[in-house]
């Protein structure tokens, strides 16, 4: 493959998944080959090298002789979601206060200034994008390779729901937002500083403060959905 196909198939593959965390390509949607080679300027055989890269990142999935599917959001799914994201956010934060070399913590405080940036002009894909690198760079520091893979599974998601979140539209979540920047600081103090502990309480902190929002969020209206619990705990509002 010549170096100008390498190029674009890189290319392909950050646009697709920056398009997928803005939510430009909707979970559950499937992807055209045919647009996306006249979109990308590229033959199916790269294309098709990108998307099992894609696919094997969690982003998307493949579905013999259907294509491309954008990794939906189904009840199962964000279910999961809210079961694993305070055990996973809360064990990657602990090996990062541990592991975290000086390079990497200087990373973090780039896209925390970036992050900052992004609140401050009202960009709402930056902030959720900015917010998925920081919290990806903590993955990183964690280096632990059972981890990982749920971690960036969990941003995929997380991201999306953040696009809600992070809408500088939504003043209703002004302070939470707030809030949630403060502590990205917070998580940086404590990494540096080698504060296990502080670092683990901060992740279930740093969760707690926007899951019930995201909850409201992903649950159908007029339904009382426990996303946190076993499966068929699902009843009308005003049901007893």
């Amino acid at each position: 493959m010549s170096e100008k196909s390498i190029s674009r198939k890189m290319q392909c593959v950050e646009d697709v998944r920056r398009r997928i965390l803005t939510l430009n390509f909707e979970p559950g949607g499937y992807l055209d080959e045919a647009e996306m080679s006249e979109l990308y300027d590229m033959s199916r055989p790269p294309l098709r090298e990108a998307l099992s890269q894609l696919a094997g990142e969690g982003y998307i999935i493949l579905h013999k002789n259907r294509g491309a599917q954008v990794a939906p959001m189904t009840h199962k799914t964000m279910r999961n979601f809210f079961m694993a994201a305070p055990m996973i956010y809360a064990a990657v934060s602990r090996l990062a206060a541990e592991n975290a070399t000086e390079a990497q913590i200087m990373r973090l405080k780039d896209t925390q200034t970036l992050f900052r940036k992004a609140i401050r002009d009202g960009d709402t894909a930056e902030r959720a994008l900015m917010n998925q690198r920081f919290h990806a760079i903590i993955g990183e520091m964690a280096d632990n390779e059972f981890l990982m893979p749920s971690l960036r599974r969990l941003l995929i998601d997380h991201t999306r729901i953040g696009m809600s979140f992070y809408n500088s539209r939504n003043q209703s979540l002004a302070e939470q937002r707030s809030v949630a920047a403060d502590q990205h600081d917070q998580f940086i103090e404590l990494i540096e500083r080698g504060d296990v502990e502080g670092a683990d309480q901060l992740a279930i902190d740093h969760w707690e403060l926007s899951r019930a929002e995201i909850e409201s969020f992903v649950t159908p209206a007029g339904m009382q959905i426990s996303l946190g619990s076993a499966p068929g705990m699902v009843r009308q509002k005003g049901a007893t």
